[in-house]
């Protein structure tokens, strides 16, 4: 007997609370929403990535959704984004303010991709095809992602669906759920599914939330698949709120998916890289700092790195698993 899937109706994908955004009529109203200027460039300095240590787990923000994990003898890169734009044109569309906190070049061996879904943002097929070029790694991605990536001449593809482990990676990788949607154009919404991962290595379990708008999903992924010792949750990309409130969290909604999560430490990201919505380059770091402060969350707890900093795990005890979350 076949399974009825909660988020496919057979063609398109979708949320299953039925958050799923406005349609995509309403982009232009969006669009039309008063903008903080952005400055055109913030200066960054690229850093060299540290060999991690055989118990090390090391974590380096590249900037915007892109980090490079690195444990013992293995290296992955989650998102990886390197282009000038996010967007689907190399002369118009959201334009890179920071540069790649690691240089290409600089890059260790890279055995393996997670690509959480297909937005310009996540999914830049330039980086891709270098990556391919390079280290040909398997790259994981959400069900209806592979037809895309090896068109563009991927090599190694295996799609997964949500709370499925990826068989041919070199380490457990399980796709989550989030709270999104999926398009390159404007005829294929939602044709491909989308995802964080949970990510098990040395002894620690990593969560790469992916885009999501707040849900019942954090405390589910908790309780499945917990305990959570870092979590990498998105704080940008939010306004105006009746636009983005169902695809994208705000600070506050981020700070209650870490306390749903109940994770040990979180780190921000999906902010200060490409303006995608109408808040300044700062706002969303100092809402953080204000809702941490709101809801006595320590702010080591929930933490903003810059572009290029690595943060090694060599501390972390495995955490003894909860049987309920309070």
């Amino acid at each position: 007997m076949t399974r009825r899937s909660d988020h496919f109706d057979g063609r398109r994908f979708f949320n299953p609370n039925g958050a799923n955004g406005q349609p995509v009529w309403m982009v232009p109203r969006m669009l039309l929403t008063p903008r903080t200027r952005w400055p055109s460039v913030v200066p960054v300095e690229p850093r060299r990535p540290p060999r991690a240590g055989p118990d090390d787990v090391v974590v380096t923000f590249i900037g915007h959704a892109t980090f490079l994990i690195q444990v013992a003898a293995t290296n992955l890169l989650i998102d990886p984004v390197y282009a000038e734009r996010a967007s689907p044109v190399a002369f118009a569309g959201p334009r890179r303010v920071r540069a790649p906190g690691v240089r290409f070049d600089d890059l260790p061996t890279i055995a393996l991709v997670l690509l959480s879904h297909n937005h310009y943002d996540h999914c830049d097929l330039g980086t891709l095809r270098a990556l391919e070029r390079r280290f040909r790694p398997l790259v994981v991605t959400p069900l209806g992602n592979g037809r895309l990536l090896q068109s563009a001449g991927i090599g190694r593809v295996e799609e997964i669906d949500w709370w499925l482990k990826a068989s041919a990676a070199p380490l457990p990788i399980t796709l989550t759920p989030a709270q999104h949607f999926s398009s390159r154009n404007m005829f294929d919404r939602n044709r491909a599914l989308w995802g964080g991962f949970l990510i098990e290595a040395g002894g620690r379990r990593i969560l790469f939330a992916g885009d999501s708008g707040y849900g019942p999903h954090f405390r589910e992924i908790a309780a499945r698949l917990g305990p959570i010792d870092l979590a990498l949750l998105p704080i940008g990309a939010y306004e105006p709120r009746w636009f983005m409130k169902d695809i994208h969290m705000n600070p506050a909604e981020a700070v209650q998916a870490h306390l749903d999560l109940a994770a040990r430490q979180s780190i921000a990201m999906h902010c200060g890289t490409f303006q995608l919505t109408p808040e300044g380059i700062d706002e969303p770091v100092r809402e953080l700092t204000q809702a941490l402060r709101e809801r006595a969350v320590p702010a080591e707890r929930f933490r903003t790195v810059e572009v290029g900093e690595s943060v090694s795990l060599p501390s972390l005890r495995p955490a003894v698993r909860r049987t309920s979350l309070t």
